[in-house]
């Protein structure tokens, strides 16, 4: 197990540094005599007010403030939209911080996912805990260096200014410490493209849950593990990982190409998901009562492009939906004899990388396209196919292009069904509110920067960012990962 001090400057944020401001300059020393410049022109005090304080008619003087307020607005620094020049670097804004962090893996980890852990729901206090897995995206050249990470954030702290605030409010709370990320690991020979952890309960209530995890390799085969020995490790010290602990419970080697979209039920909680490749086929693996992992032979189809990504149902044991690069989403049944979608639509004209099936409203779903554009659509204006060749156009409920690089992730709020969070290639991780509608006077006022949606509530700078998941035991706080984890929580969610 290693273990070591986290980065604690931020590598996002929104606000812009560009250089030192001026240094103040001591009137005291340099105003001299004071001379009235305008005694002669005018002769008396309401000459004076009527022309302006510098000597201009207000009319002049109030036009020519309009323009340069006008100029400003239109040099607005929008992230992940305009470029930064050579000596421009960005600088978090603290004060919209309620936490911020930055931890570094020996590789990127461009896909990861939250671990549920037994510390309590509702979580507010500092310094703030939580578990991780993720899989690593080593060199080409170094592939046998990856590995699959279970990981332990701790003494993730709320920002300075926060701190200080509460001081005089709570003596207990909120203890300054450094960000530590602790982690072991399991050797991989190839990079992860997609993980995804899924817990089932113990049979004894004194024992923590069972956690396994699927990982979707570059090599094509599928990883289940029992990661449950080494998230024990954390709190045990001197806990000693065996080699067969590391062992997968079984690998799937039913894909002919790799693949990107992983799922596990989260209504059957023995163990069942489905997972997608390059070449468009779904397969459906089911635990069986022996401890096994048997998967159907026959192949859910219908896509032309690569399935991308795959999501069960919240609500519906039997129904999950897949994104495709062939620009659809479709909607399956696991009991459909023909192996056939009970539903297809198309939603974009580039690819579906990613979506997002609301656990609030679940007839709300949200997908996220290579053309930068996001949307959500209501699964009850779906119409069953009439012709698997041609997938049916509703209109979404939602739809923005602020985004101008492909998104990389997307998902609801566990508890908000109007706060969505989204990521993209533009290096951002976006925070939108649905709820948000502005009436004609109010859509009027908006500050002159007309490319920025009124639904948009945060900008996060993030190096590269892949994929993101709000943690749904600290309300508000957001994981995402790229070049590092940015651990963070804003005061506007």
């Amino acid at each position: 197990m290693s273990k070591r001090a986290a980065e604690d400057h931020a590598n996002g944020g929104v606000s812009l540094k560009g250089g030192d401001r001026p240094e103040k300059r001591d009137l005291e020393d340099e105003v001299g005599e004071f001379e009235d410049e305008f005694e002669d022109e005018y002769e008396s005090e309401d000459e004076i007010l009527e022309a302006g304080v510098d000597g201009r008619p207000d009319a002049e003087r109030e036009a020519e403030e309009k323009a340069d307020a006008m100029d400003v607005d239109h040099q607005t620094f929008i992230v992940g939209r305009n470029k930064l020049k050579d000596n421009e670097v960005l600088a978090p804004d603290l004060s919209a911080y309620e936490m911020l962090h930055t931890l570094s893996t020996p590789w990127p980890c461009l896909s990861f996912d939250i671990i549920k852990d037994g510390l309590g729901d509702n979580r507010k206090s500092y310094p703030a805990t939580m578990y991780a897995v993720a899989g690593t995206q080593a060199e080409h050249k170094r592939e046998k260096e990856n590995q699959l990470m279970i990981m332990k954030f701790s003494g993730l702290s709320r920002t300075e200014r926060d701190q200080q605030e509460e001081d005089d409010s709570s003596d207990e709370e909120d203890e300054d410490s450094d960000p530590i990320l602790e982690s072991t690991s399991i050797p991989f020979t190839s990079a992860t493209n997609r993980i995804r952890a899924h817990q089932t309960p113990a049979s004894d209530s004194s024992r923590p849950p069972t956690t396994l995890t699927a990982s979707m390799t570059e090599a094509g085969q599928v990883l289940i593990h029992d990661v449950t020995p080494h998230l024990a490790s954390f709190d045990t010290p001197g806990t000693v990982i065996t080699p067969q602990q590391n062992k997968p419970l079984s690998t799937l080697r039913m894909h002919k190409s790799e693949g990107y979209a992983v799922d596990w039920s989260p209504l059957i909680s023995t163990g069942k998901l489905v997972t997608g490749d390059n070449n468009g086929s779904i397969f459906l693996t089911t635990r069986t009562a022996g401890e096994g992992w048997a998967t159907d032979s026959r192949p859910f189809t219908g896509h032309t492009g690569s399935v991308e990504e795959l999501q069960w149902s919240p609500s519906e044991k039997n129904v999950f939906a897949s994104a495709s690069s062939d620009g659809t989403i479709k909607v399956w049944d696991v009991r459909s004899k023909s192996r056939t979608a009970a539903l297809s639509v198309q939603v974009s004209n580039t690819d579906v990388n990613v979506m997002s099936w609301s656990h609030q409203t679940t007839h709300l779903l949200a997908s996220g396209a290579d053309d930068g554009q996001w949307a959500v659509w209501d699964l009850r204006q779906w119409k069953p196919n009439t012709s698997s060749s041609s997938p049916s156009k509703p209109t979404p409920v939602a739809s923005f292009n602020f985004h101008k690089e492909q998104i990389t992730s997307v998902e609801w709020h566990p508890t908000d069904d109007s706060i969505v969070a989204v990521a993209a290639g533009d290096d951002t991780l976006t925070l939108w509110d649905l709820a948000v509608e502005l009436d004609d006077e109010e859509s009027k006022d908006t500050g002159g920067v007309t490319e920025v949606p009124p639904q948009l509530l945060f900008v996060h700078y993030m190096e590269k960012v892949k994929e993101l998941h709000w943690h749904p035991q600290v309300p508000g706080t957001l994981v995402g990962t790229g070049e590092a984890f940015n651990v963070f929580k804003t005061i506007s969610v």
